[in-house]
């Protein structure tokens, strides 16, 4: 709940206390003013009538402060008021009016301690609202939990990451260590996709990759561009999390000390650059090169769920970036090995209609799912992709859209989230399903009843979004060759249950 204290109530903290009367969270008012006070709390508004320039009485005032307000007429009061408050909660935003008239230093000495600053007694009550909003207290909010935390934070990004989840980690980072907090980034599974290590190697990246429950060293848990613990990381589930931040909003509540979820954004990247711009951070050269992939990939070059604060981003991070190593990043060498794990997926493919399933057997990286299912998504005809294979007793899957009215991620979800877990962009998801019991099975029945079970549930889901119904499967030899049509009635192999990522 955000708590509210307002030192004076001129004819401005009466507008604003008015305005927040109806509003989440307490608002106390200091105030020596008695016929104001008598007002206010005949209004049910909880008052102190004290001198709101006195540093003791701040000390009176028993509870956190979020937000602080100085609203009194008198400029000298509000001079005094504001530099008070700064040095009694540090951490707290600060709106300070300037008062009726004032002298040109008695504004600037109210500036250098306020975050905003009220010059007018006229400005309109959702105006001042606004600027004592969520937007504002946010950062306020991300720096108090950081500095509360003692020993070093783990900022964890999702299995193997990619370069919006790199990038915002580091960034967080920056802020992190701004706040006096030691930080390492940490990742489970392993980095294969091309371009995503040359961004590591050639931003000379820090990245601790984790075995197991390595975290229980490290006294604070960030999670970036996921957002529940379990859920494509290997952290265990009941992990208490202090900072979240995500633009993948998950169907179920999640908990933390501090949660950033929006999804009118197109990459956690984004956040991450708001964060550093209203907390007086500056990217350096890495942070803003990284973050300027991140948000150039997870928007697909600004094509995908793309908003005006994404661009907004972007414009803040240009001056700051290394436009050769960008360069470098966007144009790395493919494996032999990520090729043919490709041509593999080409020659499996099943079809129906305009949408493409694929198996990739023998699976070492988990990244070429989705550089297959973006190949296979150039296929004349083709709109719809989902390509999946095995990797350590885990299926994993990543599909890819384009012109339609489908919404993949929430497909995915319908598909797959009672036996896994799924979720991702419209245009861009995947999932992964633990294989419990079946891991034992010989590798050829296996490989059956996965495919049974991964196209059953996709036709199905497709069919319920009235994506239209399949038309007869069209095998294109090779390894595929000889496939049978998934069964028209649900499969139930018996998987494992249990929560694990979303994500391309």
């Amino acid at each position: 709940m955000v708590s509210r204290l307002v030192l004076g109530c001129g004819s401005v903290g009466r507008t604003i206390v008015s305005a927040l009367a109806d509003r989440p969270g307490d608002v106390l008012v200091v105030c020596d003013n008695e016929h104001r006070i008598e007002t206010l709390r005949s209004d049910r508004i909880d008052t102190h009538r004290a001198d709101p320039t006195d540093p003791g009485t701040l000390d009176d005032v028993e509870r956190p402060i979020d937000v602080l307000v100085v609203a009194s007429d008198d400029p000298d009061i509000n001079r005094v008021a504001t530099e008070t408050a700064r040095e009694a909660y540090p951490e707290a935003f600060v709106l300070a009016y300037t008062g009726k008239e004032p002298s040109i230093e008695c504004r600037l000495d109210i500036e250098a301690n306020a975050d905003r600053v009220v010059e007018s007694a006229g400005t309109a009550a959702d105006d001042l609202i606004e600027r004592i909003g969520e937007e504002s207290m946010r950062p306020r909010r991300l720096w108090r939990v950081l500095r509360s935390i003692a020993g070093p934070l783990a900022v964890v990004t999702h299995d193997n990451p990619d370069p919006d989840a790199i990038a915002s980690a580091f960034a967080l980072k920056k802020i992190a260590t701004a706040a006096g907090c030691e930080t390492d980034i940490c990742y489970y599974g392993t980095i294969t996709h091309q371009q995503n290590r040359a961004m590591v190697n050639l931003l000379d990246l820090e990245m601790r990759q984790l075995e197991g429950d390595e975290t229980e060293e490290y006294d604070g848990i960030a999670l970036v561009d996921h957002s529940r613990p379990g859920v494509n990381d290997q952290l265990p589930e009941d992990t208490p999390v202090d900072v979240l931040i995500d633009h993948h909003p998950p169907r179920a509540p999640v908990e933390a000390r501090f949660v950033d979820l929006r999804s009118d954004v197109g990459a956690t990247s984004t956040l991450l650059v708001e964060y550093l711009r209203q907390l007086g951070i500056r990217a350096d050269e890495t942070v803003a090169t990284a973050l300027l992939y991140g948000i150039r990939v997870d928007t697909k070059d600004f094509r995908r769920e793309v908003s005006t604060v994404d661009f907004e981003a972007a414009a803040y991070l240009l001056p700051f970036v290394k436009d050769s190593v960008l360069e470098q990043v966007e144009t790395p060498s493919m494996s032999a090995e990520t090729i043919e794990t490709m041509a593999r997926a080409i020659r499996n493919r099943e079809v129906r209609g305009s949408v493409l399933v694929s198996y990739i057997d023998d699976l070492h990286e988990r990244d070429a799912l989705a550089q297959s299912a973006d190949q296979l998504l150039d296929i004349e005809g083709i709109r719809t992709t989902l390509v999946y294979g095995i990797i350590d007793g885990t299926v994993y899957c990543s599909g890819r859209t384009r012109g339609t009215n489908l919404d993949l991620g929430e497909t995915l979800r319908d598909a797959f989230e009672q036996i896994g877990s799924a979720g991702g962009h419209a245009d861009m998801a995947g999932a992964q399903i633990p294989l419990g019991l079946l891991g034992d099975s010989d590798e050829s029945e296996l490989s059956d009843i996965v495919h049974d079970v991964m196209a059953d549930r996709f036709y199905g889901a497709l069919e319920t979004r009235d994506e239209g119904r399949p038309a007869p499967v069209e095998t294109d030899g090779g390894e595929g060759e000889g496939s049978e049509t998934p069964s028209e009635g649900p499969v139930d192999p018996g998987f494992e249950i249990g929560e694990s990522g979303s994500g391309g």
